[in-house]
């Protein structure tokens, strides 16, 4: 009986790795992730039939969408509806303080599969009503793009949202789709998603009343978390709001235009 040999990620390997992924999205790999970056790169080896690392390092270095390819499998994250609730709690109350103001734009800027995205448009969907807000959400990584447009949901996975969202905007699958459950079609007409590399200026799309940062810093260092900040409050309306996750703060990157307004809420001065 053939047994397959496992392919060993050197160290030499990982950090050629780790310079390409901080040279494309500026994220830092340590230690700690190596096994995470070797299991989730073998699949691209075996594609290629390779049985070396080193080998699909000089791929990636001479194919465009290789790197992608290659940034889509690193960058797969843990992400489930309303994630950090007292942001939502945020949300609600800030949305019904902006109601008269005009359409609400919140931008989602590390979405990964969605969760996060239509999370905030059940939340002003419920308040405003369909045709006052719009969600951007927008990631480095195509697959989880592709797959969030789609709205569908491993079943378990409803089980976070709170109960009168989950029964305006969640519609239980049938036959094959029984174990899964889709996003209300109404409630996805609001929310767009499209590629961003948050190390660049997004110059194209507009600016927002709340920009949801989350659970992204964590992998910059400071150089690069600065830089990110920097430019997603670019598009950040005058009093608007930034939200980054309960886990991360922005201490060592003292930004003078952005005053600190609750834990881990930031309001553009």
């Amino acid at each position: 009986m053939n047994m397959l040999k496992e392919i060993i990620l050197q160290d030499s390997e990982f950090m050629l790795i780790q310079k390409l992924i901080f040279k494309n999205i500026g994220i830092t790999l340590d230690e700690s992730k190596k096994s995470l970056v070797k299991n989730r790169l073998t699949k691209r080896l075996n594609f290629y039939g390779l049985h070396k690392f080193s080998d699909y390092i000089r791929i990636v270095q001479f194919n465009r969408d290789e790197a992608s390819e290659m940034v889509n499998q690193i960058t797969t994250n843990e992400t489930y509806f309303f994630r950090e609730q007292a942001h939502f709690d945020f949300l609600e109350r800030i949305s019904k303080e902006l109601k008269e103001e005009g359409k609400i734009r919140v931008w989602s800027a590390a979405a990964s599969l969605g969760a996060e995205a239509y999370s905030i448009a059940m939340v002003l969907d419920n308040i405003l009503g369909a045709s006052r807000y719009e969600v951007l959400a927008t990631d480095i990584n195509t697959e989880v793009l592709q797959i969030a447009k789609k709205g569908f949901y491993p079943l378990p996975w409803v089980d976070k949202i709170p109960t009168l969202y989950k029964q305006n905007y969640c519609l239980k699958g049938k036959n094959q789709y029984e174990k899964q459950f889709l996003i209300h079609p109404e409630l996805q007409k609001n929310v767009y998603f499209s590629q961003a590399n948050l190390l660049e200026p997004q110059s194209t799309i507009g600016k927002f009343d709340i920009i949801f940062l989350r659970n992204v810093l964590i992998y910059f260092n400071d150089e690069i978390k600065a830089l990110v900040v920097e430019n997603s409050i670019k598009n950040l309306k005058e009093n608007g709001y930034l939200i980054i996750s309960l886990t991360e703060n922005l201490r060592s990157i003292h930004n003078p235009m952005l005053k600190q307004v609750d834990t881990s809420i930031y309001q553009k001065v």
